[in-house]
């Protein structure tokens, strides 16, 4: 009989979920027409929402999922929505691992640290958003303080390398491009934010065939 017998390795942690990080959506187009209770209805029911949360009330849309397949769902309706050139807006906010959480899913200490920045096709739409994001840093990453600034320009210059940044403007950075590229480098800044900092939110107003741009 061995005097050193093999011990049982240890069950492999189980993979966080998006909901196990509190990761999901709310957002609310307008549509600029006189048809757009329609064109903002058709642009929900065409939108693929498969391995989805999908639920729209009165006053917004809630999307959960993982953070590729919500950035995909937004991508498509707010593209939707716009096709007929139409002045469109939509108002979006991003959220992971709110201690506060309806469904009061998520742990403190988990991180979606090797969560992928979402990649989006091209949409030949060109939107203009301005963006805001809020590392809810309350206890610092190991060894460190907590320093949400850090954070903030640290996805600003991603921003910049992405090609989408125009500049910083009150409360505010602007962004312009594809809508893909805006919708990206948002998502991006919430994401590689949250590998590090649990509670994460970002919020974003975009505006599609705008009347001022024409008149800029």
């Amino acid at each position: 009989m061995s005097l050193n017998p093999t011990l049982p390795s240890a069950p492999a942690a189980p993979a966080l979920t998006p909901e196990d990080l509190g990761v999901g959506a709310r957002f609310t187009i307008a549509v600029m027409d006189g048809d757009f209770a329609r064109i903002i209805v058709d642009a929900l029911a065409a939108a693929d929402s498969t391995d989805l949360v999908v639920v729209t009330d009165p006053v917004s849309t809630l999307v959960r999922g993982s953070e590729q397949r919500v950035l995909e769902y937004l991508s498509d309706v707010i593209a939707g929505a716009s096709r007929g050139g139409h002045h469109v807006t939509a108002s979006l906010l991003l959220s992971r691992g709110c201690p506060g959480e309806v469904t009061c899913s998520t742990t403190p200490g988990l991180l979606a640290e090797a969560a992928a920045v979402p990649v989006l096709p091209a949409t030949g739409i060109r939107a203009s958003a301005h963006w805001s994001l809020y590392p809810l840093d309350d206890t610092g990453r190991p060894g460190e303080t907590p320093d949400h600034l850090r954070d903030i320009y640290e996805a600003i210059d991603y921003a910049k390398e992405l090609g989408a940044y125009v500049r910083g403007e009150h409360y505010a950075t602007l962004l312009e491009g594809d809508l893909a590229d805006v919708l990206g480098a948002v998502a991006a800044g919430w994401v590689l934010v949250g590998r590090s900092v649990q509670h994460v939110t970002s919020h974003a107003t975009l505006s599609i065939a705008s009347p001022s741009e024409a008149a800029r």
